[in-house]
């Protein structure tokens, strides 16, 4: 009898442990199900060469970018080359392309019948036209643009330099500096030095940490000195407020800035800024960032508070950062993907944005928002923004080697009718205002004009 019960008590735990891990199994095959049947081994969803056979990449308005049945892409050649890195080519190379990084979406895979429904159709956020003018202002120089709504984290224009024709994409040799970093995102996957952009994360940590520095007033004679080491300006600005020195973007106020705030304040405002961690985009992330903290008192610190030194950033992070002052501290996530439907039209799928709490305060970025639209006002010029209440930053970031500093332009519209964010670096460009900020003042005019 009791070798009985002890068999019945095996039984029991035996049928216990298979129900849990089974419905461990089971689990894990809804969750996750989508991205084993995508496996580039299934040869129900991938041919021998490794090509998508089902589903459909198509932009916000529908059109479609690429088609995996038959395995063409748009017809027009120049959107081709301005979406390659948010489409990808059919090998998979681009990690961040569509074909390559959402291909247990567009298999059509459910949990119940597999992946025998056919492909899907995905709607990515961008606008393709939007795209084809932010490549045309790049003028095939290298670099990215970003634009999104920071209300809805709808990413409108991702952009990256250099780019080739997918449908029809070349022999590329090492050492050709044509395609160099090609395969690279440069939007989602690069960080550059920021040169002034990184202003903004100074000036917020002063306006938390320093609470006169708004009634302060700065003199720059053209340099500075910081433990035997010069910071230089290109040219003496004289006697200026807070929100002037931001606007003629003077080196030596914001050297002595970061060396007032410290190295770890400085850290901490940095990511607070969102600018060292990746930024998840639809399960994409972006490249980290970087702040070293320079013993106190070192000219490295003072370098670091002007956006040099070993400070890197990625474009989609500062972009994101923008975003973020213009909605009072709070941080909209940016998104690549608007929605998935099945072959034929039939609802699969809904992305919405992601919101959570910032490290800023609503009146810090109110301060910013006006000090960034001096900037425009008094500064950059509002004559090529129109009638657009652009809030901006420029930044000409040095990169040493005797190579011309990366140009950088990053800001948002302060218009609720269009709450958009953008970045715009551009490669050894020189000038971040004009250079940058022409790709932007186009881009922008282009969104505004197509109603977002």
């Amino acid at each position: 009898m009791k070798q009985v019960k002890r068999r019945t008590w095996f039984c029991l735990l035996f049928t216990a442990l298979l129900a849990v891990g089974l419905g461990l199994f089971l689990m894990r095959y809804t969750v996750h199900g989508g991205e084993w049947a995508a496996f580039r081994a299934n040869r129900h969803i991938y041919d021998t060469n490794g090509h998508l056979l089902s589903g459909t990449v198509r932009d916000r308005t529908g059109a479609v970018l690429y088609d995996a049945a038959s395995g063409t892409y748009h017809e027009d050649a120049a959107l081709r080359r301005a979406l390659l890195h948010a489409t990808g080519d059919r090998d998979g190379n681009i990690a961040t392309g569509a074909v390559y990084a959402f291909g247990d979406k567009l298999s059509g895979f459910t949990p119940i019948l597999g992946t025998t429904t056919g492909g899907h159709n995905l709607y990515l956020t961008l606008d393709a036209s939007l795209c084809a003018k932010a490549y045309s202002a790049m003028n095939g120089r290298k670099g990215a643009v970003g634009v999104y709504n920071y209300k809805t984290g709808e990413v409108l224009c991702m952009v990256s330099l250099p780019a080739f024709d997918p449908a029809d994409p070349p022999t590329i040799r090492d050492g050709d500096s044509r395609y160099e970093g090609v395969y690279v995102n440069r939007f989602l996957s690069a960080s550059y030095t920021p040169g002034s952009v990184f202003k903004l994360v100074t000036t917020a940590a002063a306006l938390e940490q320093l609470p006169d520095v708004e009634s302060r007033t700065f003199t720059c004679d053209g340099r500075i000195e910081i433990d035997g080491q010069a910071i230089t300006c290109p040219s003496a600005h004289g006697t200026m407020t807070f929100s002037q020195a931001l606007a003629n973007s003077c080196n030596g106020v914001y050297a002595s800035l970061a060396s007032e705030l410290g190295g770890r304040t400085m850290w901490q405002y940095a990511k607070k800024a969102g600018l060292l961690d990746g930024v998840s985009v639809s399960g994409l992330s972006s490249a980290a960032g970087n702040y070293t903290a320079a013993a106190d008192g070192s000219a490295d610190l003072g370098w670091s508070g002007v956006g040099q030194y070993e400070d890197l950033v990625n474009p989609c992070a500062m972009m994101t950062f923008a975003g973020t002052i213009a909605n009072g501290g709070a941080v909209v996530s940016p998104r690549l993907l608007l929605k998935e439907t099945t072959a034929g039209g039939l609802p699969a799928g809904r992305f919405s944005a992601e919101k959570h709490a910032g490290g800023l305060r609503a009146a810090t970025c109110e301060t910013l928002r006006e000090m960034m639209r001096a900037n425009v006002t008094e500064h950059y010029g509002q004559s090529q923004f129109g009638d657009l209440a652009v809030c901006a930053k420029s930044g000409t970031a040095e990169v040493g080697g005797g190579q011309r500093p990366h140009a950088w332009f990053t800001g948002f519209i302060d218009d609720e009718a269009h709450p958009l964010a953008f970045v715009v670096v551009v490669e050894n460009g020189g000038s971040g205002a004009s250079a940058a900020g022409g790709v932007a003042a186009q881009v922008l005019s282009a969104a505004v004009e197509a109603g977002y």
